[in-house]
């Protein structure tokens, strides 16, 4: 075993890119672990949990390079693919002779083209000064970054709404602009229908369903997981419903939501009542629709037909006695659905993001009775890649979920599109093969296109070849966990 740390300044690079590349690392032959990352704190303490000797000083703007590693040779050979991938990642677009050199602030990229729009993603306790820097610019901006504070967004959204300048985020994960996906996007047709979304996997969610049957995107506005929360009052949410009104383009907006605050909600309702454009609502909750009914609501709306989601049948027919509903969920909005939906059949549910009147899981995050958990909580994320990136953690729960007696059926989503793991379900095969072994049924949504980079039919077709029932709808997967639960011993 042979391990090496390096400290690198000057060479910001951005954090999805850095999670990619110590993913593509560690997975190298020989490897044993690595970390690309920035010297933030909180990567600092992971490199010390991973046994490495720190410098005696660093700074956030410095990059770690740690690869722990068989021998010498291997350790070797991973520095040179760190060095290529960096060296591709970081290499700007070419330009002609004599043109200058590619700008180093928000402020100076704008005054160099046209752009209008700019993309912050940088660590979460540094992305308020540049998205800043952008407003000022007079850019839309999409804060990518997370961990930013709370008082950080209401301060940023109240800054930017007089210059009508629109901020998605922060924790904006997912945004279409112009036909262009921005972070987690899926791949989709242009369209009629505008989204408005504080939520990013619930937009991806509303996209897929939509290019299913069909329908097409105008523009997807990420505005923050928060945006709908009191503290927030929903301020880019109004702006960008204020923004798609006056799209050409847009004949239909659909606003979705985890679970907001109702009185942040009714606001937003009043507000979407003087736009003169239609605008259906999607906000998660008991008595509410799901995900796959605002897009059935929305396909008519704009004349289209519906064609209900497809799915594949499993190999495990029913529940394994007496036990319990476990949900591995990549997806925050995707888990608080399906939440909702095993709330109103089976009582309160137990997890990391758990609803109203809800159980709260345990700091070690171990299941008890109905457990669901939403493996990119921010609280998770810290450090680590975002399961969408990288599976590691979501294969080792389930496979200590297969070993729990107390396990009856697994539920998961497998998230497809830009920026997201080249081939999920692949990492999550084996799993579902143990899993069915043991005869316990899981169950999957794939959310996720045609022409997204993992292509879904291939993603179904591993899940299902494995022993997975899969459903392209997050609601049809989570009914049919249900459905196959022993409900009534699971909660004598």
């Amino acid at each position: 075993m042979t391990k090496r740390l390096q400290v690198r300044r000057g060479s910001y690079v951005d954090s999805v890119t850095l999670m990619q590349v110590s993913r593509r690392i560690g997975a190298l032959d020989g490897v044993d672990a690595a970390l690309v990352a920035m010297a933030t704190d909180l990567n600092l303490d992971l490199a010390t949990s991973m046994g490495f000797e720190l410098p005696d000083r660093t700074a956030p703007n410095e990059m770690l390079v740690a690869v722990d590693a068989v021998d010498d040779a291997a350790l070797a050979s991973a520095f040179d693919d760190v060095d290529a991938a960096l060296s591709q990642a970081a290499s700007p677009a070419a330009t002609s002779f004599g043109s200058a050199p590619p700008p180093v602030t928000i402020r100076a990229a704008a005054r160099a083209g046209d752009a209008s729009v700019a993309l912050v993603s940088t660590p979460g306790q540094y992305a308020f000064a540049d998205a800043v820097d952008a407003v000022d610019a007079g850019l839309h901006t999409m804060v990518f970054s997370d961990n930013v504070p709370v008082e950080h967004e209401v301060a940023l959204k109240q800054y930017a709404d007089p210059a009508g300048v629109l901020v998605m985020g922060p924790d904006c994960g997912t945004a279409v602009i112009g036909g262009v996906g921005l972070g987690f996007s899926n791949v989709v047709r242009p369209g009629p229908v505008g989204i408005v979304a504080a939520s990013g996997t619930g937009a991806q969610h509303l996209m897929t369903l939509l290019d299913h049957a069909g329908v097409g995107v105008s523009h997807c506005l990420g505005v923050g997981g928060r945006d709908l929360s009191e503290a927030v009052g929903g301020i880019s949410t109004r702006r960008a419903l204020d923004l798609l009104a006056g799209d050409e383009g847009t004949e239909v907006v659909v606003v979705v939501s985890k679970p907001p605050a109702e009185s942040v909600a009714e606001q937003v309702r009043k507000h979407a009542e003087t736009l003169g454009k239609p605008v259906l609502f999607a906000l998660l909750g008991q008595g509410r629709p799901t995900l796959t009914r605002a897009a059935e609501q929305a396909v008519a709306a704009v004349g289209g037909t519906w064609r209900s989601p497809e799915h594949r049948d499993g190999a495990v027919r029913e529940g394994r006695s007496g036990g319990y509903l476990r949900g591995l969920f990549a997806g925050g909005t995707l888990c608080d659905e399906a939440m909702v939906l095993a709330t109103d059949r089976l009582g309160p549910i137990t997890s990391n993001i758990p609803l109203p009147g809800g159980h709260a899981i345990g700091d070690d995050l171990g299941s008890a009775g109905h457990t669901l958990v939403d493996f990119g909580d921010d609280r998770l994320t810290q450090g680590r890649p975002h399961p969408m990136i990288d599976g590691a953690i979501r294969v080792d729960r389930l496979s200590a979920e297969v070993d729990d007696p107390t396990t009856g059926v697994v539920l998961m989503d497998v998230v497809l599109g830009l920026g997201a793991a080249a081939d999920p379900a692949a990492e999550l095969a084996d799993g579902v093969v143990r899993a069915t072994a043991a005869g316990i049924p899981v169950v999957a949504s794939v959310i996720g296109t045609r022409d997204d980079p993992q292509g879904v039919d291939r993603q179904v077709e591993t899940l299902h070849r494995a022993g997975a029932w899969v459903y392209l709808s997050n609601a049809d997967a989570a009914l049919a966990a249900l459905d196959l639960l022993d409900a009534p011993e699971a909660t004598a």
